[in-house]
């Protein structure tokens, strides 16, 4: 493996880990997630739990809570302590809450909600700071419906000087077309488009990372259909098929999972058809990219 890429994780799992207080955190791997122990979520948090939750978020880009018995109102009292929260994209029938994703999948189901690589909503003008996952019900054998997670920050840092900086002046355009395809979108919903940075900084930390995902990104605006397209390829390739970049959640009932949207990918696996899985998600509102 070249020097480089070793160095990049290096620099990594050598950073000095933070000791809290209020909250036990168990990292999932050397390079992304944490398990959060010492905290109730049905609970109004106190400031100071609160800061250092935020803290590890950013540290680890992706928390998990187990054996958190939530209603939909303390999900969303958590997940507003860290901004407004986002509504969905599509109008919610009458009764629905306009900002509660129910997540379910079953034996009539023909896809699952974020199979495949890709960060939440990336055609949207403005990106989610996080999403949070309530898993209530998973499925009745075995342990299927895990979710991998991969660091961005670390995906960039992995490619070749020369890479990076060749990456730094070029934006893509990121399609909700993309996502669609095979599927008819819902009676009256447009679908949004945008261009976006290929590289962009973390708006609270400044590092860079790498943003193109194969979910919605359609093209590098820079280059040739056939440039961008064996581009592309190579830097969905990364993510998919460089372990390293990744943790893997196993889900149980209660578990509740808070990921960085701006700094990680997600991959839902549906290895568990014809059994059920059910959740509800939540998202909290950010912005625009910016490289």
């Amino acid at each position: 493996m070249e020097k480089f890429v070793l160095d990049a994780v290096e620099r990594i799992t050598t950073r000095p880990r933070t000791v809290y207080e209020t909250i036990g955190t168990d990292p999932l791997t050397p390079v992304v997630g944490a398990e959060v122990t010492g905290v109730d979520l049905s609970r109004e948090l106190p400031d100071r739990q609160l800061a250092e939750i935020r803290h590890a978020f950013l540290e680890h880009h992706v928390l998990v809570f187990r054996d958190q018995v939530l209603s939909p109102e303390d999900h969303k009292r958590f997940a507003a302590h860290f901004g407004e929260l986002r509504p969905l994209p599509v109008a919610v029938p009458e009764g629905r809450d306009p900002v509660v994703l129910e997540i379910s999948a079953d034996k009539d189901s023909t896809d699952v909600d974020g199979h495949g690589w890709h960060a939440d909503g990336t055609s949207n003008p403005e990106l989610a700071l996080g999403s949070m996952l309530h898993i209530t019900r998973t499925p009745d054998i075995g342990s299927g419906g895990d979710t991998l997670f991969a660091n961005m920050h670390l995906a960039y840092e992995m490619l070749s000087p020369a890479m990076r900086t060749f990456l730094d002046g070029l934006t893509a355009v990121h399609d909700d077309a993309v996502a669609w395809q095979g599927h008819t979108p819902p009676d009256g919903y447009v679908l949004p488009r945008n261009e976006h940075p290929v590289v962009v900084r973390h708006p609270e930390t400044g590092r860079k990372l790498l943003f193109v995902n194969p979910a919605y990104t359609s093209h590098i605006v820079q280059l040739s259909g056939g440039e961008s397209k064996a581009l592309l390829t190579m830097l969905f390739d990364l993510v998919a098929r460089t372990p390293m970049l990744s943790c893997r959640v196993r889900w149980t009932p209660d578990t509740l999972v808070f990921w960085d949207n701006r700094s990680v990918q997600h991959h839902a696996i549906w290895d568990y058809y014809p059994y059920a899985r059910q959740g509800r998600r939540v998202a909290v509102k950010g912005r625009r990219p910016e490289a």
